[in-house]
């Protein structure tokens, strides 16, 4: 995104993007060093941040920029987590914090990998981390992927949590049937959020957009059934206890599931670890009951053992109309089992197919090792592999798994082996580096016009009070050029 107005001289630019709100005042810009550390991370999100506060938090002098490559930042936290999960994006208020420190500095809207590269950054810091995530979607690679009516959990979560590049997504939900190929926590999300009451939804942090009567919103959608498929059985199932509990008591929903899939399972509870145990103990019930309420009018169930093979398309060969699975056994038990198709298929017919099968972190600079088959940056304990001074925390670590702990505890980590090859003496705090100073300059010489965390709050406020005209918590602005302007009013 280009300069929506003339760019401030350097100084005057530096001082704005890092004067504090809080009683230290003015806080101190990572602009020059022959002493301490300046280290930079790239990616605003959950990994970015926390690896920025175990920094900050560890070492007195060391000075800490965020580049993101959206005007706000937050990541997944503010676009992953579901709408109607509030308390899980009480983070933010760690985050916020972090921000705000006087050692940290935020630069919102500068694309690493476009604006500025990873070598630049080399160049202005004595270390760098990389923590931009996982943006791409794993693809199924069968026959139909590509028709109307399927899309990826990634772009459908992105529609519904405000992620600007999705705001015009409208999804098809004219079918009675959706069918989501996943079963981890995401996949659970997006049938919830099908299958809520608008009640719900319209208190929630979702977008005014899909919930009002327009063409592609929920409040349009015929969807009454939403099918739940994974490759391995009732053991393996990848979501957590939380998000299970949340459908087991979705008002005006009742679980739909095939009693002979859990066969053997009520056996097999006493050997299981206590959070499996507890897991299956409430996927059992559920399945028990599935008789439900009679006063329910929509459905929802898992159905295991089924691999997707083809999407079917309709009879104008354009659309969805239904997908064939096949038909798995296990081989081995408990985590390791792997899926062993059996040769048999199963045709369900629905009109909404959801591939939840999960994300891709990719290449974001020819510099950087990557590994395409694992989709992550090659490393040892968040060192990138022969790249002194690289270093990676989050899913481009270690893949697109774990929750928001998973990676906090897997940022601390990152961020534990910088502090130590500080100590070592393996980052050279002896060479003059320029920090800040050296890629704000860069940024004004190719018409990029950042955006600073005091700037970001302005965007936060206008949220909040377009939410607060809806009666809801905020309501997310969708258009970057417009968010700038906020900003910078």
């Amino acid at each position: 995104m280009r300069s929506l107005r003339a760019v401030k001289p350097l100084e005057r630019f530096l001082s704005a993007r890092c004067v504090g709100t809080r009683a230290h005042g003015v806080r101190k810009l990572s602009s020059t060093s022959g002493s301490y550390p300046l280290v930079c991370i790239v990616g605003g999100g959950p990994a970015g941040f926390y690896t920025a506060q175990h920094l900050l938090k560890s070492h007195p002098d060391i000075h800490v920029d965020i580049y993101e490559r959206l005007p706000i930042p937050f990541g997944l936290v503010r676009f992953g987590v579901a709408p109607d999960h509030p308390e899980v994006k009480n983070v933010i208020n760690t985050f916020t914090q972090t921000a705000q420190h006087k050692h940290c500095c935020f630069f919102g809207n500068v694309n690493i990998g476009r604006d500025v590269s990873v070598k630049e950054l080399q160049e202005a810091y004595h270390a760098v981390v990389l923590s931009y995530g996982a943006e791409a979607n794993r693809r199924l690679g069968i026959p139909g992927e590509d028709l109307l009516g399927v899309y990826s959990a990634k772009d459908f979560v992105g529609w519904y949590n405000g992620v600007p590049c999705n705001k015009d997504l409208q999804p098809d939900l004219s079918s009675d049937t959706a069918v989501i190929l996943g079963q981890g926590n995401v996949a659970l999300d997006v049938a919830r959020m099908l299958l809520s009451p608008l009640d719900i939804l319209k208190v929630s942090f979702s977008r005014t957009h899909c919930i009002n009567k327009q063409k592609g919103s929920l409040m349009e959608s015929h969807v009454h059934k939403v099918l739940i498929v994974g490759r391995r059985g009732p053991l393996q199932m990848a979501c957590t206890i939380k998000e299970l509990r949340e459908m087991v008591n979705l008002p005006g929903t009742k679980p739909d599931m095939v009693t002979a899939e859990f066969e053997g399972i009520a056996e097999a509870l006493k050997e299981l670890p206590r959070p499996r145990k507890r897991l299956t103990e409430l996927l059992l019930k559920a399945a028990q009951g599935s008789a439900g309420s009679a006063q329910a009018t929509r459905q929802w169930g898992f159905r295991f053992l089924r691999s997707p093979v083809e999407i079917r398309p309709s009879s104008d060969v354009t659309r969805t109309a239904g997908i064939r699975l096949a038909v798995n056994r296990l081989e081995g038990s408990g985590e390791n089992a792997q899926a062993v198709p059996t040769g048999e298929v199963e045709d369900l017919q629905c009109g909404l197919v959801i591939n939840s099968i999960g994300y891709r972190s990719l290449p974001i600079d020819a510099t950087v090792p990557f590994d395409p088959h694992k989709a992550v940056i090659p490393n040892t304990v968040g060192r990138v592999e022969q790249v002194a001074g690289l270093y990676c925390s989050g899913w481009v670590k270690r893949g697109p798994t774990g929750v928001i702990a998973t990676t906090m505890n897997d940022s601390f980590d990152t961020a534990r082996a910088l502090l130590q090859d500080i100590e070592a003496g393996l980052l050279k705090l002896s060479t003059k580096k320029l920090g800040s100073k050296a890629i704000v300059t860069l940024l004004e010489k190719r018409g990029v016009n950042s955006v600073s965390f005091l700037e970001w709050e302005k965007i936060n406020a206008e949220e909040v009070k377009r939410g607060g005209r809806a009666g809801k918590p905020r309501e997310k602005l969708l258009d970057v050029e417009e968010m700038i302007k906020i900003a910078k009013t």
